[in-house]
């Protein structure tokens, strides 16, 4: 047992019993023992850190395969932006997650750093637009309603160039039109923006067809340019000589005509709009993408014949012009063929004297159907000398608006159409209508000023003296008419009343005479009769004037 005891302690305490022979050993001077190396066996304990770190770094390898690029975008304001729980969307589908949001060295703006997936990475192109969806109101609609439940999120409309970039600048307004629609892009130039806006709509035939995607003012700061886009296929209608006109409020027009009220829909009304056509006899071809056109600012106005190359003039009047404003039209018979540029006042050398100068733009090919008529003046030198005039006459009696009129005058003071270094033409004036019966109307008060009133009132006085004077004798001589003549009238007076009484007697049916008048009046009908009987016997037996009447037995047989 004891041997027993001793194996088995040596098996369980092999190493206390090779320090208790090496420590005996070296008392006695004897050499070490040699240890015999064997080869060493990993314990099976050690797989399960070998395969975590294994498994760790796959995940590794394949979170670095599997992550996209980072990105930074900087916005205005981080307003409903979280870092850590803002998403990335493209059509509603997540494509990365904001890590982290800092805010800009010079604190005008926030930078949110993205992080793509690896199969978003084509959204890093150059030309990708970001926003940040929330609620909107706008004229193009209400947009974002689903965030107020979510929370915001950042849309991105992915780029098609090949060029990638790491750094953005997000839009404030969501764009109009995404990359992926199909159409064309085309710029207006506009004398100014009027009631459009970004998202105002594009009409053909009254048909929404497109919108305004931006504007910009040019570089002179005379105009501004519109970036409009056409959606497809209505784009194909947007030929090289459309014309484009601002469709915006409502267009009401009173004229010989009647009254006209035109406008495209409500929207325009509102939001404003652009409208575009083109001529019926047009068979132009379809215009490039990126094409330059003009607006103008009615459709009459666009859809006018070319004017080709305009003529200035100038033209002197002596007399006020309120009522002519600048844009005033120049009126050729009735014909519109330019219009008022500038109103001044011009003074001689020692400023005792002026003249209103009035400046204009006519356009002599509205004349001729758009062929380019006279070039040298001929034809309006001749017009002159045979009495053409310009006059300002009344346009509109309610406004008071004037315009200015080239008519003839056949009693017009000879004139000649005098040529300026500029090349502009100076055209002849005569007044107005109305100057003309002021100037009447002072003359006919001259006369009245030189008329002798003064001497008239006092000749009229004497008269009237005079009449005083003959109006008392009349009186006088009356009085003594009523005096002295007056009684012997009314004797005579009385005497004719008696005769008249007399008269009326005698003419009475009852008094003798008017008897016998009767019965003579009698007698002078039955011989009047008898006259009557005898003219018709003699008539029918004439011989009786000879003969005498024969016996009634004889004229039986």
């Amino acid at each position: 047992m004891t041997n027993k005891r001793m194996i088995s302690m040596s098996e369980h305490t092999p190493n206390t019993e090779l320090a208790v022979t090496d420590e005996n050993q070296k008392q006695q001077g004897l050499p070490e023992p040699q240890k015999k190396k064997g080869r060493w066996r990993p314990a099976l304990i050690w797989l399960v850190p070998l395969v975590a770190l294994l498994i760790a770094l796959s995940l590794a390898v394949k979170a670095i395969i599997d992550t996209g690029p980072k990105i930074d975008v900087s916005f205005r304001t981080a307003e409903g932006l979280v870092a850590g729980k803002t998403t990335v969307r493209y059509k509603q589908v997540d494509i990365g997650l904001v890590r982290q949001i800092d805010l800009a060295e010079d604190g005008s703006h926030v930078i949110a750093k993205i992080e793509l997936r690896k199969d978003a990475s084509k959204f890093a192109s150059k030309d990708s637009r970001f926003w940040v969806v929330r609620p909107r109101i706008g004229t193009s609609g209400v947009s974002g309603i689903d965030t107020l439940l979510s929370g915001a999120y950042i849309e991105v409309d992915g780029g098609r160039s090949k060029e990638k970039k790491d750094e953005f600048t997000g839009l404030e307004v969501p764009p109009v039109v995404s990359s992926d629609v199909p159409g064309k892009v085309f710029f207006l130039k506009a004398d100014d923006l009027g009631s459009l806006d970004v998202g105002s709509p594009i009409y053909y035939r009254r048909i929404n067809v497109g919108q305004i995607t931006a504007y910009n003012l040019s570089k002179d700061g005379k105009s501004v340019e519109l970036q409009t886009f056409v959606r497809s296929p209505y784009d194909k209608f947007v030929t090289t000589d459309a014309r484009f006109w601002q469709a915006s409020g409502v267009d009401v027009t009173l004229n010989a005509s009647g009254f006209n009220l035109d406008t495209q829909s409500l929207a325009s009304i509102v939001a404003g709009g652009i409208a575009f056509g083109y001529p019926e006899s047009s068979n132009a071809g379809v215009a490039n993408n990126h094409s330059h056109f003009n607006l103008f600012d009615s459709r009459s106005d666009a859809m006018k014949e070319p004017d080709g190359r305009p003529r200035h003039i100038i033209m002197y009047f002596n007399h006020s012009l309120r009522g002519l404003s600048a844009g005033a039209p120049i009126d050729f018979m009735g014909i519109e063929i330019g219009n008022v540029k500038s109103i001044n006042v011009e003074f001689n050398a020692q400023y005792t004297q002026l003249r209103m100068r009035v400046e204009a733009v006519i356009y002599p090919s509205r004349l001729a159907h758009g062929k380019e008529l006279d070039p040298n003046g001929e034809i309006f030198r001749s017009f002159i000398q045979q009495g053409w005039r310009a006059q300002m006459r009344t346009g509109n009696l309610l406004t008071g608006q004037n315009y200015i009129a080239l008519d003839k005058f056949p009693k017009a003071k000879p004139a000649s159409l005098i040529m300026h270094a500029d090349g502009a033409a100076e055209v002849p004036t005569t007044p107005t209508e109305l100057s003309g019966l002021q100037a009447q109307v002072s003359q006919i008060a001259d006369k009245l000023t030189k008329f002798p009133l003064v001497e008239i009132g006092q000749d009229v006085r004497k008269t009237l003296n005079n009449m005083n004077t003959t109006i008392e004798s009349t009186d006088k001589l009356v009085k003594q008419l009523d005096g002295k003549v007056a009684p012997g009238f009314q004797a005579t007076l009385d005497d004719v009343r008696r005769t008249m009484q007399s008269s009326q007697s005698i003419l009475s049916s009852d008094a003798p005479m008017q008897q016998d008048v009767r019965r003579a009046l009698q007698q002078m009908t039955r011989a009047a009769a008898s006259l009557q009987l005898m003219a018709d016997y003699i008539e029918q037996h004439p011989e009786s004037l000879i003969r005498g009447k024969t016996p009634e037995a004889d004229r039986d047989k």
